[in-house]
């Protein structure tokens, strides 16, 4: 809808402040980059990038200067001769967004440009993108399922699901205060952790051994939910197997595996029906000789929703 290659049923798109509506796709000032690249693959690198510039009529030292500028951004000088199929996926992308920089249009579309990429060169071209943005100032609106691109890119995110944004909001802002269930499971790795729980006057109810005490900060968190059925929430980070202070609640869960990340080591357990997983950085307090393993949850850091 943004490209007006699809008609918007309802609502107004405006790009500088000018409505774009019903102006013609190659007029709305936009570039697009594709998930497969999309380059010509009979022309140049030279020529894949200038074709944009020379439907449009520009001179021709104006298309060579234009070009050798992205070229010299992207760091791809040494390949405008060479044709497409004598690239590496990271080039052909790199030769992609050089194609959409020559325009130096008023807005990017990026229809997810790095899902082709291994994991590696993935890291890399997020970087690259983000200093690109920094050095260009246009806007870039960009389409990932990825969530960590989404995370370490976006000014702001919006979360859709079955065409609906569930939540438009800053990063680290849909991070630590998302909307609803579907936001807090789709953005962070390892997911969020989720119990069905009953919550009365005075406790969180988990389950019948682990029942939560509703103190006076809890309970402005909790109150609406009073009587209802709802799902608790707290990130894998939020739990800890050392005891921080008097707002840590103590669990007992059945030990699973470890992963160690290097880093930190990610614990998976269950409580009988429901899997969590806890990460952390304390190395010398775990003992995987037990069968069960205690665990304490930060109760500042937990989400409630109906």
């Amino acid at each position: 809808m943004i490209a007006g290659l699809e008609e918007a049923t309802s609502g107004d798109i405006f790009i500088d402040n000018k409505l774009v509506n019903n102006i013609a796709p190659k007029d709305r000032d936009i570039s697009m980059v594709f998930q497969n690249y999309a380059l010509y693959p009979h022309m140049t690198v030279y020529e894949n990038m200038a074709f944009g510039l020379k439907l449009r009529k520009y001179k021709k030292a104006d298309i060579r200067k234009r070009v050798n500028e992205a070229a010299e951004i992207l760091e791809i000088k040494d390949l405008l001769k060479r044709k497409p199929k004598q690239l590496s996926g990271g080039q052909r992308q790199r030769v992609a967004l050089g194609r959409a920089i020559v325009r130096k249009p008023a807005v990017f579309l990026f229809d997810e440009p790095l899902s082709n990429l291994d994991a590696k060169l993935r890291v890399q071209m997020r970087t690259e993108i983000k200093k690109l943005h920094k050095q260009l100032k246009t806007t870039m609106i960009y389409v990932t399922h990825d969530q960590t691109e989404a995370m370490t890119m976006g000014d702001r995110i919006a979360v859709m699901k079955d065409g609906f944004i569930h939540q438009l909001d800053t990063p680290m802002n849909i991070y630590n205060n998302p909307n609803d269930v579907f936001v807090a499971g789709f953005i962070g790795s390892p997911a969020m952790n989720f119990f069905d729980v009953q919550i009365d006057k005075k406790n969180v109810i988990i389950d019948e051994k682990n029942r939560i005490p509703v103190t006076k900060n809890l309970l402005a968190r909790v109150e609406e939910f009073i009587g209802h059925k709802t799902v608790m929430g707290i990130r894998p980070e939020n739990i800890s197997i050392i005891k921080k202070n008097e707002n840590y609640f103590e669990m007992n869960f059945n030990f699973e595996i470890l992963e160690p990340m290097g880093s930190e080591i990610l614990i998976y357990m269950n409580n009988g029906k429901t899997g969590i997983i806890c990460r952390t950085d304390n190395f010398e307090s775990i003992s995987t000789s037990k069968d069960t393993i205690t665990v304490f949850f930060n109760m500042e850091k937990v989400h409630f929703w109906d």
